[in-house]
């Protein structure tokens, strides 16, 4: 499946409005910006989500997320049973706002602890085939950015986020390839391992990568990015 487009997006659920109640405009650029890149997928010829879950998993196109636990139990996706994980739940959420819709997909879970190593050799084996894939990876940046962070102000973990958002900007594979999963740890930034595959899915391939977005509104690192070869 080689891939040809993707997508990077964070995964917070207020980024669906009926959880974020009054304060839905303040991530009006946010959704935006999702939007943009999410709507390059379109030239795909079907879509892959990638996240960070609890276990290791795969999961088919009807699995069904619900935002019930998130104060929303009328939003949901997939017509199956609930099993998604938060991240991958958001990401269908998405796909089901943008040009891409319509496309068939697959869904796949990666322990937030996962080792490089095994993100980039998964991200290599999604690469490995003939249909023309578009890859959606969720993940957020640290989540201590602020004093009003879901966790404490860290002091690395403004210069984390800057580091991983300029490998976005500049395509620099390698910069995401290296990033230290015990730092990240620390940082509670839950896109590490999923950005790994995504850097193992592109190795030895030409890319063009705009960054679309780079916030931490509440505290937590947000990241969108377009990606296409």
């Amino acid at each position: 499946m080689p891939v040809v487009v993707a997508a990077v997006c964070p995964h917070p659920p207020i980024i669906v409005p009926e959880l974020a109640s009054g304060a839905a405009p303040e991530l009006d650029s946010l959704r935006a910006a999702c939007r943009t890149a999410l709507d390059a997928l379109s030239s795909a010829t079907s879509i892959l989500v990638v996240g960070s879950g609890p276990v290791s998993a795969t999961y088919g196109a009807d699995a069904g997320g619900s935002f019930g636990p998130y104060g929303a139990p009328d939003v949901r996706i997939g017509s199956g049973p609930r099993v998604l994980p938060l991240s991958l739940t958001v990401g269908g959420w998405l796909l089901g706002q943008s040009k891409a819709a319509g496309l068939p997909r697959t869904y796949l879970a990666v322990p937030v602890d996962e080792v490089p190593a095994r993100c980039l050799e998964l991200g290599k084996e999604i690469a490995a085939g003939n249909e023309r894939v578009g890859l959606l990876v969720m993940g957020d940046g640290s989540a201590r950015r602020s004093d009003h962070a879901p966790v404490h102000l860290h002091p690395r973990a403004e210069i984390f986020d800057t580091t991983v958002a300029k490998a976005f900007q500049d395509v620099d594979l390698d910069v995401l390839a290296a990033l230290d999963p015990d730092l990240a740890t620390v940082l509670q930034a839950a896109g590490r391992a999923p950005w790994q595959i995504l850097a193992g899915a592109f190795t030895g391939t030409t890319l063009t990568g705009d960054l679309l977005y780079d916030a931490a509104p509440y505290g937590v690192g947000y990241f969108v990015a377009s990606f296409t070869q």
